[in-house]
């Protein structure tokens, strides 16, 4: 393979991942328990937490640790799903015709 090869190699590789950086850039998952619901987006940022009525109840009886604990939980939840969500998107992407051909798969 000669260097004008690996260079469209490198270039088509470059625009592949972009492409692929694009779809997960897209993606938007939510996690709830105990009346909170966080919205976590592909490129692992919080796009929203909600609460509901009685998310605030631990609160109310006194107990605020526990709701920050629940609200921790939580969040690390939408987190896990977006992570295990891209990963399962990217190795999709992969087989289906993107980076796989350019590895001879």
């Amino acid at each position: 393979m000669g260097m004008i090869d690996n260079i469209k190699q490198a270039m088509q590789m470059r625009s592949e991942a972009k492409r692929i950086q694009n779809e997960i850039q897209k993606i938007s998952v939510e996690y709830s328990n105990g009346g909170i619901t966080c919205t976590a987006r592909g490129d692992m940022t919080i796009a929203s937490i909600a609460f509901a009525p009685e998310a605030y109840d631990e609160v109310k009886a006194g107990k605020p640790a526990r709701f920050e604990t629940m609200l921790l939980n939580v969040v690390n939840g939408a987190l896990k799903k977006a992570k295990d969500t891209v990963q399962a998107e990217m190795a999709r992407q992969m087989q289906a015709g993107g980076m796989g051909g350019l590895f001879g798969k």
